[in-house]
Parts: C-alpha cells; sequence; structure tokens
C-alpha cells in the first residue's frame, strides 16, 4: 500500500447533511476548551430565530478553519472579484431573553 494510500481519508455525507442549511448569521462564543459556532438563519420582522446548526472546534481546529476560510475567500475573490461588504446591519441581539450587560 502506497504512502498517498495511507493518507486517504474516506468521508461520507448523508442526503440530509448534504442538502446544507442556509444561515445568514453566525454567533462565535469560546471557553479556554473550544469555540462554539451557532448558524443563524434570521429573516427579516421576525422576532425569533432558530439555530440551524452548531459546530464545536477545538481552539486548534478553529484556527485551522480561520486559516482554511480566509485561503478560499482569497481563492474566490481571485476568480470573481472583491467580495463586498454590505453596510453594517444591527441585528437585536437579545433573540427573546435577557439583554447582555457589561
Amino acid at each position: 500500500m502506497s504512502e498517498q494510500q495511507q493518507n486517504q481519508l474516506n468521508i461520507e455525507i448523508s442526503e440530509e447533511v448534504a442538502e446544507g442549511e442556509y444561515a445568514n448569521l453566525a454567533i462565535i462564543t469560546h471557553s479556554h476548551a473550544e469555540f462554539v459556532v451557532d448558524f443563524v438563519n434570521v429573516m427579516p420582522g421576525t422576532p425569533k430565530s432558530k439555530v440551524k446548526s452548531r459546530i464545536i472546534l477545538t481552539p486548534m481546529h478553529a484556527k485551522r478553519f480561520m486559516k482554511a476560510l480566509v485561503e478560499n475567500i482569497e481563492r474566490y475573490e481571485a476568480t470573481n472579484g472583491s467580495i463586498q461588504d454590505l453596510e453594517q446591519i444591527e441585528i437585536p441581539m437579545n433573540f427573546g431573553g435577557p439583554v447582555a450587560q457589561a
């Protein structure tokens, strides 16, 4: 068996997961041991939204994910042009719960 064959990773995806979930908001929190990314679909005029997916990463994997995302955005922009940021949109962060205070 070649070294390349030994290093291959066979990844399967179910049809349900392959369909994906649409999200237009990501909320990121962290502790000393993990990063938690909640993906949310916020609809205009709707006072309540649900988390569609939650991904939990170790700090090392969060940093690797960040680097991979930056690299892929750079590739995308090299092919398709610069991604334009939208105006800063104010999204209420209490989502029906108590308002955070500093």
